[in-house]
């Protein structure tokens, strides 16, 4: 099947790894009462690499030098958006940092516009700002910005440049090994930096579930169909349907812990839906990043 031409498969797999992400924000804030944020990523990471090279052991005849490098550079992208994303969801609200990190959908066409000279169009503009306006619908209940939401609103950033990265790297490479590398790593830059108040393991059986949890299904799973989605959608596009984990955390609030269902998240979900519907419905190939200078430092 050509998937640049049928994009059924992939958006629903971008679809399911938003909502797995949405799943993580109130579990990982629990969790991070009980483990430092850099001990906690760092087993995340590290267990989905050490997985993932057990699984498909053959994806390291893949890894060249140039691959490698490509990977690592993703990966320290990837890992400092985390860094700073976790880091802000201890000193905020998940409400909150939902909203913050929702904008990296917004950063990827401004990225790209203003450094790459990358043509965004009306209707993808339209779609980032319903997406955008939607998040904020969701979460948004009087915003103040403290050093949580500055610490969220810097890892968003990151993740802007890790999908613009992606979008430069992922094509024509075998989407397993990148993966594989971006998680081995997001948990050696965690591990580093857990080393200067000590490394922790977890403490119980709950920590130990909920890092199994992100390391298969939040880590492993999500960024392979995201590494592989990439190779032939517009990291735009990719940025704009993983905004709807926001939605599916706000889902999730109703059905789990018996929050209402307000206004807010019925407006906000409408028009996320309504974004994610014309992103994909209007994406065009020379829509993707363009090749530049960027990707030759990774050659």
């Amino acid at each position: 099947m050509n998937f640049k031409e049928h994009k059924s498969i992939p958006t629903a797999l971008l679809l399911t790894v938003a909502l797995v992400w949405g799943s993580t924000f109130a579990i990982m804030k629990h969790s991070l009462g009980r483990i430092d944020v850099n001990s906690f990523l760092a087993w995340r990471f590290l267990v989905a690499a050490f997985i993932m090279a057990l699984i498909r052991p053959q994806s390291f005849r893949h890894i060249t030098p140039s691959f490698l490098l490509r990977g690592v550079l993703a990966g320290l992208l990837l890992g400092c958006g985390y860094i700073f994303q976790t880091f802000g969801l201890t000193l905020t609200t998940v409400a909150k940092t939902g909203f913050i990190t929702g904008l990296y959908a917004i950063f990827v066409p401004l990225i790209g516009a203003l450094f790459f000279r990358s043509k965004i169009s009306k209707i993808q503009w339209i779609a980032v700002g319903l997406a955008t306006i939607g998040t904020a619908f969701l979460s948004l209940h009087g915003f103040h910005m403290g050093l949580g939401e500055f610490l969220v609103l810097v890892g968003a950033l990151f993740y802007a440049l890790h999908i613009i990265g992606l979008s430069h790297w992922s094509p024509e490479r075998d989407s397993y090994a990148l993966a594989m590398i971006q998680m081995a790593t997001v948990g050696l830059l965690a591990l580093l930096g857990s080393f200067k108040s000590g490394f922790q393991a977890p403490h119980d059986r709950g920590v130990w579930v909920v890092i199994i949890y992100s390391a298969i299904a939040a880590s492993a799973f999500a960024f392979i169909v995201q590494t592989w989605a990439q190779s032939f959608m517009s990291g735009i596009t990719v940025g704009i349907i993983l905004t709807m984990e926001y939605i599916f955390a706000a889902a999730f609030g109703v059905l789990l812990v018996h929050e209402h269902l307000t206004w807010r998240i019925l407006v906000g979900g409408i028009l996320m839906m309504v974004g994610l519907y014309l992103a994909i419905l209007f994406e065009e190939p020379q829509a993707s990043l363009k090749t530049t200078s960027h990707e030759k430092i990774a050659q």
